[in-house]
């Protein structure tokens, strides 16, 4: 199955999202690794101090919602959802099983 945007053909996922939303770079926005996490280690500390500063932006884009800017409110909901997410290789090098682990499956 072939996949067109406009007259162009897609031939690779980057690609498709270069072609759909007409840029290289992912929109400004939502930074998910303040929600979710990032994926290398980080110290309590800074985990502590990230989920803080997450809770005042979703607080804050709540606070827009309920005044009225439909965008702010979904943007809230889509972070809160992030807070309960864990990128999937952070999860498997947790779990052992990345293919970087002396342990075998």
């Amino acid at each position: 199955m072939r996949t067109y945007i406009g007259s162009h053909q897609v031939l690779n996922p980057a690609e498709f999202e270069e072609l759909a939303l007409g840029y290289d770079e992912l929109p400004l926005g939502i930074d998910r690794d303040l929600f979710r996490g990032p994926l290398t280690p980080e110290s309590p500390e800074e985990r502590a101090a990230r989920l803080d500063v997450a809770r005042e932006v979703i607080k804050e884009l709540a606070a827009q919602g309920a005044g009225g800017d439909e965008v702010a409110a979904w943007d809230a909901l889509y972070a809160d959802a992030l807070t309960r997410t864990v990128p999937f290789l952070r999860a498997a090098r947790a779990a052992g099983r990345f293919a970087g682990t002396e342990e075998a499956a």
